[in-house]
């Protein structure tokens, strides 16, 4: 049918009940009411009525057919009233259908009492098509003529006495619900459908963000409080998408105020996310450990927001970057969310984690954790490879300096994350404006609740257990009761606590309770600055650097020797199974100390690594002189004219070399080092002939029952006793290298034949020093390497088979060796070996070693080495023999090539 004119058009905003619309305008800036000619629907319920009956069934019919629709309408009369006239009238949808017939047809409303007196055009009409509508409804019992049918829903205004039961009866469900009134961007009230005849009718926060207030009145005072910009756009926003829609609700929690928490999403998604979108709200951090992982889609909304400089956003300035992702090492923690980190570069800076605090020093029940949070982050991260972003900077306050904020991952696991997943951090609640925060903000702040909720860390009830640390270096007396317990025990698990200077570290032994002062036993480490107004000796610095970078904090193992005179413990430190002391050394960065190194038994380690240090030029030896060490050891020879490499006396530039003069012994090799391929030899003689008398009444010795005794307490190391060599089962005289305290056993070198192994303590015995010791008859075994030569690194098998090989020409025979050089800073003989028959230097055993490929000629010629021109052009040319038919290391061509 046609409606009357004069026609309007407009769009449904919502329906109060059954027969009543309210309609906005095309402009949409304004709005009218529109009642529905003729009918009477049920009244719904309000503030102090309740519902008739159908009430809700008859609003609901009339909401989901016309509610968000444009449609047509006629207005046939109005009635005055107090707040103006009410208009009445009929309403065309797009499908052509025409209410009120509609609805009266479904049963859904009543004829007016009294319609049909209106005198207006069109009303009669219209009443008596209604009447036969009506009638149909009745006689079939549609909607309000419906006899015996169910039950009317009730509608519940509020979450009852205990709204906590309600959220934790419904958290996490999606109900369906309808929204009833739109009273900010981020308020709604919401009627829930609980169950087919329960309904709840509530304000719900919407979760995760905050729109801008509407103008409102005070209800104390009855005062109006002016709205917020873009608070009405925003709220208007959310009314044209939401109001009287069918949403659903997920129950998420309660506000502090007691207002239910939920995610309100329409079948196109959260209206919170387009909101964001739009500029017209901002994210709240409080929701976030409600919202999870949804979380995360609402920040992505709300920085596209911010690029495109919408709604509240206008005026904003992307924040600058800070610099890309950068690596760095961990080389000190200073506290569970501090760390000192280290470039590529090696420039050192302090950072603190993005976000998070360590247990408060200054709350009693977090407090406890500090120590426990510090040691957590110091396991994980000492000395590893991590990668750093900076996310901006704390400004410094009265007290504390400018600070950078960073996030720090290690092995692609977020360090802060994994801090607050294991209680040892809280989560900073930062301002709404503050962008200096974490990137993963939101899972910190989730990490965190699931910490509380497990009682992990410093949420637990029950603190942990202080350890305590008694400082047995603050006297002697201490240090010498406590050097009795350790001086048992091999490779003591420790932590280097601080780094006093090169070479003396304050460290911890948590299984001892202990905290004590160590100092590197078989060393001089020259001293640094211990003050801005102190100097330094040379290199010292750079030692005290060096022991910091590798020290600092790391996870030790210390065999403790000694006492020093003010209480300091003396000993060998080992990291990732290397002395720490040879380490120094070989840098160059401190020199060996004959006396203590030999007491402690590592004397041949730290001369063979001050050795490559000093030939490296390495720091305090930048300025070593090959020739000027010659010449203090008493190899100061006229020049040969005729024995320079280049034929004039002078090799590679150098002045006039010291001749080369033989010096034959006859010797013995007894043994062979596999790590180096360095000599021990017996020099025959008088020596030699001793040792055959001494090994006699040695033998004549422990057949004694009385001499066969084991040993009376532990040996100490650099202690020469008598061990029976496993081999043979002779006893021989040995000197103990290292003890094994644990294992009750010690590691001895035999020092007439220079070869090593592990005996129990219970197989040594005592060796009378007046009969058999050091002083009645000299070791035997010589240290000695062969000259010219440079042998495989220990890391490839070639080493090995340049060993098997010497072992092979040289072990255990007669043989003669000159010698080239003799080193008495290193106790070092450096030898040409020769078969007895041999005609002259250049059929050596040497020789030999390098036409098998198994050596090469050394690359850095000492000054005796270089004044044997001839012979080292016939090695050279020897080893160029090698490389082309492929011999030993040169199986695969020249290793020495880039």
């Amino acid at each position: 049918m046609a409606l009357p004119s004069p026609q309007f058009q407009a769009r449904v905003k919502s329906v109060l009940s059954g027969d009543t619309l309210i309609l906005l305008a095309p402009t949409g800036k304004s709005t009218r009411t529109l009642s529905l000619a003729a009918i009477s629907a049920p009244r719904m319920s309000n503030a102090t009525t309740s519902a008739e009956p159908h009430a809700f069934a008859s609003r609901e019919y009339l909401r989901k057919l016309v509610v968000g629709k444009t449609v047509r309408f006629s207005v046939l009369y109005a009635v005055p009233g107090k707040a103006g006239n009410r208009e009445y009238g009929v309403v065309m949808l797009a499908d052509g259908s025409v209410l009120p017939d509609a609805i009266v047809a479904e049963g859904m409303a009543k004829l007016r009492d009294g319609a049909e007196k209106r005198s207006e055009a069109g009303v009669q009409e219209l009443v008596e098509r209604l009447e036969g509508v009506e009638a149909r409804a009745k006689s079939q019992g549609k909607g309000v003529w419906e006899t015996g049918g169910e039950e009317e829903a009730s509608c519940e205004r509020d979450l009852g006495a205990d709204p906590k039961a309600f959220v934790e009866e419904w958290k996490g469900k999606a109900v369906e619900s309808v929204v009833e009134r739109v009273i900010s961007g981020d308020r709604v009230v919401v009627r829930m459908f609980l169950e087919k005849s329960r309904h709840v009718q509530v304000t719900v926060l919407l979760a995760g963000i905050r729109a801008p207030g509407t103008a409102r009145t005070n209800q104390s005072d009855g005062a109006t409080v002016v709205g917020e910009p873009l608070g009405e756009e925003s709220q208007a926003f959310v009314e044209e998408r939401l109001l009287q829609r069918g949403v659903t609700v997920r129950v998420l929690g309660l506000s502090p105020q007691g207002v239910l928490v939920g995610e309100v999403r329409h079948p196109v998604g959260n209206i919170a996310e387009f909101l964001l979108q739009q500029g017209l709200a901002r994210c709240v951090d409080h929701h976030s450990t409600m919202l999870g992982a949804e979380m995360g889609k609402l920040r992505q909304a709300e920085r596209t927001a911010k690029e495109k400089k919408l709604g509240l956003y206008q005026a904003h300035e992307e924040k600058r970057s800070t610099g890309a992702e950068s690596e760095a090492v961990v080389s000190r923690v200073f506290s569970a969310d501090t760390l000192f980190i280290r470039n590529k570069n090696g420039v050192e800076k302090r950072v603190n984690l993005s976000s998070v605090r360590q247990p408060k020093p200054t709350d009693p029940k977090q407090s406890p954790f500090g120590p426990e949070a510090k040691e957590f982050l110091r396991k994980k991260l000492i000395g590893k490879h991590v990668k750093v972003n900076i996310d901006g900077k704390r400004p410094g306050t009265e007290g504390y300096e400018e600070r950078e904020m960073a996030t720090v991952s290690q092995n692609g696991k977020n360090v802060a994350l994994t801090l607050v997943e294991s209680g040892y951090a809280s989560v900073i609640r930062h301002r709404m404006d503050d962008t200096d925060r974490s990137a993963i903000y939101d899972e910190l702040l989730a990490a965190e609740e699931t910490a509380q909720s497990e009682g992990k860390g410093m949420w637990s009830p029950k603190p942990p257990k202080q350890q305590v640390y008694v400082d047995y270096s603050e006297s002697l007396e201490k240090a010498k009761r406590q050097m009795t317990l350790l001086s048992r025990q091999k490779r003591v698990p420790a932590i280097v606590d601080f780094v006093k200077s090169g070479s003396r570290f304050t460290v911890l032994i948590p299984r001892e309770n202990a905290k004590l002062t160590f100092v590197l036993g078989g060393i001089r480490a020259p001293r640094s600055a211990r003050g801005p107004n102190d100097t330094a000796e040379p290199f010292g610095q750079e030692c005290h650097d060096f022991a910091n970078k590798r020290c600092q904090q790391r996870d030790v193992e210390i065999d403790v020797e000694d006492n020093d005179k003010v209480g300091g413990f003396i000993g060998t430190m080992y990291i990732n199974r290397e002395s720490v002391a040879k380490l120094l050394v070989e840098e160059g960065l401190a020199s060996v100390h004959a006396y203590s190194a030999e007491k402690s038994g590592n004397a041949n380690e730290l001369f063979a690594a001050e050795t490559k240090a000093r030939e490296g030029r390495k720091g305090m030896w930048h300025d070593w002189s090959a020739e000027k060490e010659a010449a203090e050891n008493g190899a100061d020879h006229e020049p040969d004219a005729t024995s320079g490499a280049n034929g004039n006396g002078t090799s590679n530039g150098d002045a006039a070399l010291p001749a080369r003069k033989p010096d034959y012994k006859d010797i013995t090799v007894t043994h062979i080092d596999a790590s180096t391929g360095r000599l021990k030899i017996q020099l025959l003689g008088s020596g030699t002939s001793n040792l055959s008398t001494l090994m006699k009444d040695f033998a004549s010795f422990h057949l004694s029952p009385q001499n066969s005794l084991p040993l009376s307490g532990a040996p100490k190391a650099g202690d020469v006793v008598s061990a029976k060599f496993s081999a043979d089962g002779t006893w021989y005289r040995a000197k103990i290298r290292r003890n094994d305290r644990e294992a009750k056993a010690a590691e001895v070198v035999y020092i007439d034949y220079g070869n090593s192994e592990t005996q129990p303590w219970s197989a040594l015995r005592q060796l009378p020093a007046e009969k058999f010791g050091a002083q009645k008859l000299k070791p035997q075994a010589v240290d000695a390497a062969l000259s010219f030569l440079q042998f495989p690194a220990p890391t490839t098998s070639y080493l090995a088979d340049s060993v098997a090989f010497l072992q092979d020409v040289a072990l255990d025979r007669p043989l003669v060796a000159n010698v080239d050089f003799n080193d008495t800073r290193d106790n070092l003989l450096w030898v040409t070996l020769l078969d007895p028959g041999a005609k002259s230097l250049e059929s050596s055993l040497n020789a030999e070693v390098v036409s098998e490929g198994l050596a090469m000629v050394a690359k850095k010629l000492r000054p005796f080495e270089r004044a044997a021109g001839k012979i080292v052009t016939d090695l050279q040319e020897r080893e160029r023999e090698a490389k082309d038919a492929r011999r030993g290391q040169w199986e695969y061509g020249d290793l020495t090539e880039d």
